[in-house]
């Protein structure tokens, strides 16, 4: 009898960052500029390691990392929300969107696990490293990764569909703690699964790596200063991205049945704003990424009419 009164979804309002004019230009201006910066480095990073070649298999991982950070399902519906006096999605895109969401995020949090299990092989296990990390070992790593986050969306996707059938007004996304607060039906269960599916990602893939990275901190105090050097500042960069990814996740999603305080915010610097730093921060950290970059732009430049 509790589902006879529901109304049928077929699209969501969407609040938005700010309901102020002004704010929403200016918001516009912060994002597009943003990506205008950051967007196009992501992709001159999957160029330059594919025109030049780079020989090392650890930089195998990075063209990946970028191209998941690339393909947002977020950004481009928000940018064109803030000129928008009516701010929908349907309910088709809103699934969609969920599942994307997840999908690519899990994706990117295996590989940066991933990424940690080839850093250790290479330092701590030198003399076993082309055996244990070779190109073969490479693909199909990266596969897996884009299967575990396949299976974690699509988890998550049949969990939310049969939810929905009242009220229609979400924040920003279409995200599982935004849907579930729009349940007709007691939603106790779905959220404990929903929360022990994301919880298991979350803590495996921010545990996993940091315990990697303190063991190559520690394998350290054995290697040269030149090598200490050269390790520290991969390590570094590697646990600030660590933090940087998964520090929101889990405050996002790390309690259940819970309205997180200042969600709109987090949500949007986890999902628009850090992603697409990821590999930037790592090509901070790597001199060797960067003289290939700046090599490749100056060869461009000098054959351009």
């Amino acid at each position: 009898m509790e589902h006879e009164n529901c109304t049928v979804v077929t699209e969501f309002v969407l609040l938005g960052l700010s309901q102020n004019h002004e704010v929403q230009v200016i918001l516009f201006f912060f994002f597009l500029l943003f990506h205008m910066i950051i967007l196009p480095g992501n992709v001159l990073i999957i160029v330059t390691i594919g025109v030049l070649q780079l020989g090392s298999l650890m930089y195998f991982f990075l063209p990946s990392l970028a191209f998941l950070d690339i393909c947002s399902v977020t950004t481009p519906k928000m940018l064109a929300d803030f000129f928008s006096y009516h701010k929908t999605i349907s309910y088709s895109a809103c699934m969609a969107q969920l599942f994307f969401l997840h999908f690519l995020g899990a994706a990117e949090a295996f590989l940066l696990m991933v990424m940690a299990y080839d850093h250790y092989v290479s330092i701590c296990k030198p003399l076993h490293y082309t055996r244990l990390v070779n190109r073969v070992v490479c693909c199909v790593l990266v596969g897996a990764t884009w299967g575990v986050g396949f299976i974690h969306g699509i988890i998550l996707f049949p969990l939310s569909i049969h939810l929905l059938c009242g009220p229609n007004i979400l924040d920003n996304f279409c995200d599982v703690h935004q849907l579930t607060k729009l349940a007709c039906a007691n939603t106790y269960i779905v959220e404990l699964l929903m929360f022990l599916n994301n919880r298991v990602v979350i803590v495996m893939c921010f545990i996993l790596p940091l315990i990697s990275y303190t063991v190559l901190l520690l394998k350290l105090q054995t290697q040269s200063f030149k090598a200490k050097n050269k390790v520290a500042s991969t390590c570094v960069s590697h646990i600030i991205v660590v933090f940087v990814m998964r520090g929101p996740a889990m405050y996002t999603y790390g309690l259940p049945f819970q309205v997180v305080p200042m969600e709109k915010v987090v949500a949007v610097f986890h999902m628009v704003i850090f992603p697409l730093t990821n590999p930037m921060i790592y090509i901070l950290c790597n001199k060797e990424i960067k003289g290939s970059m700046w090599k490749l732009v100056s060869k461009y430049i000098r054959t351009t009419p």
